[in-house]
């Protein structure tokens, strides 16, 4: 899914070596839990070993395609693709929704109220909006846009506002300027709410290069203010101004489903599944992690479609390894970059070292929007190959590796919850 200039450099690979498997007829049973981008690719590779049965669980029957989300809710394009052209025929879908893993007994508990047996799950239910409890009215005033049913909310209210509405949106990593970008260039007045600081990930010049461009093209930047309180007209800032908002937007971060927690799996103070080296949980030798509920090391990784792919990858090869009997890989990772899209047809692309810090070096305007498209369609095309074409997906490795696991503020039911 990452075979695009930012840095999955994906090729051709020949079937992975199977050596240690006997000549026999058992299936080994794999569930992954979550139709993203990491479940997706993970399902997809695993079709390697004919001997895996291979299920994939999602609440939709239809794959989000989250990365265009923004654009989905500002009335530019549709969001979702179907499975049929994304996954391989060697897995099966199952719409519906996980409950509980119940690993002493190596059984699935489904919403529907059927359960299923595993000998291996990947845990890859991926993310969701952050709305702080501690803001007033955010829960129920504000808006988001980090899932399919929230973003065709958002789109049927921002089409039922007056031309001259004034829209809010609150916080500034990429979520929040995507989506303030996209209404923006759609012809709304957006105002957004930085915070501490506008884009904080990006070196100085792409911050620079963001700022002139919300200049340019009318969005209003309140910098150093933070909504203390939302209210259905408008939002309150931290020194006491009453902004006038009549769609108030929050796109402060991300949270996790607490599945993980619920089914007795230790976590993370954030709600992600703590994983050894090879993306193991610590707790079950039988349940592998991947995307952004899973906490592989006592590092922050980004929590993004550029991580999700490489972790999906050797979360599936984890798993192919064992049922071989041979050692897995370790993790590995390497960063590029990154592409924060600005409105229809502009970007701004940040280079970083390997370990995800940022260069003083950047890609800015039609170039980078080309860039961001490129690699929107990259994804999709990326996870059809892999379903074509099992273990073809690569990715660029940092040398260093995880080697212990994320065990600082780990806990073993519940989580306080958390980019953009």
């Amino acid at each position: 899914m990452y075979d695009t200039v930012l840095g999955y450099l994906s090729h051709r690979r020949g079937r992975r070596a199977l050596e240690g498997m006997t000549a026999h007829n058992k299936t080994h049973r794999v569930v992954v839990i979550g139709g993203g981008y990491a479940g997706t690719l993970a399902a997809n590779r695993l079709q390697q070993n004919p001997d895996i049965d291979i299920t994939l669980i999602n609440p939709r029957p239809q794959f989000v395609h989250r990365m265009r989300l923004h654009q989905m809710a500002a009335g530019a394009r549709e969001a979702v693709v179907d499975y049929g052209t994304l996954l391989g025929s060697g897995v099966r879908l199952l719409a519906d929704r996980v409950d509980r893993i119940d690993t002493a007994n190596r059984r699935i508990d489904l919403a529907s109220g059927d359960s299923m047996g595993y000998d291996y799950v990947v845990y890859a239910v991926g993310s969701t909006a952050l709305v702080p409890e501690s803001v007033e009215g955010a829960a129920e005033f504000a808006h988001t846009v980090a899932e399919y049913e929230a973003a065709q909310r958002l789109r049927a209210t921002v089409n039922a506002l007056a031309p001259d509405a004034w829209i809010t949106v609150v916080g500034a990593g990429f979520t929040g300027i995507e989506v303030a970008a996209e209404l923006a260039t759609g012809g709304r007045t957006v105002s957004l709410v930085a915070g501490a600081q506008l884009a904080p990930t990006l070196g100085g010049p792409a911050r620079r290069a963001v700022s002139r461009w919300m200049a340019k093209n009318g969005v209003g930047l309140l910098e150093d203010a933070m909504v203390t309180e939302v209210r259905p007209d408008a939002v309150v800032l931290d020194d006491g101004t009453v902004w006038r908002s009549d769609l108030t937007i929050w796109a402060g971060g991300f949270d996790v489903p607490d599945l993980a927690s619920r089914s007795g799996l230790r976590t993370d103070m954030l709600g992600r599944l703590i994983t050894d080296a090879t993306l193991t949980s610590i707790d079950d030798d039988r349940v592998l992690a991947a995307g952004d509920a899973a906490a592989p090391s006592g590092k922050a990784l980004r929590m993004a479609c550029y991580t999700a792919g490489p972790m999906a990858a050797t979360a599936a090869d984890t798993i192919l390894s064992r049922i071989a009997g041979t050692p897995p890989e370790a993790f590995s990772l390497g960063y590029l970059g990154s592409c924060l899209g600005l409105g229809r047809r502009s970007a701004v692309m940040q280079f970083t070292r390997r370990d995800d810090t940022p260069l003083d070096v950047h890609l800015r305007g039609r170039v980078a929007g080309a860039v961001k498209e490129l690699v929107l369609k990259g994804i999709l095309w990326s996870l059809r190959r892999e379903g074509r074409k099992p273990g073809a997906t690569s990715w660029l490795k940092n040398g260093d590796t995880v080697t212990s696991p994320a065990l600082v503020d780990a806990k073993g039911s519940g989580h306080d919850g958390p980019i953009g």
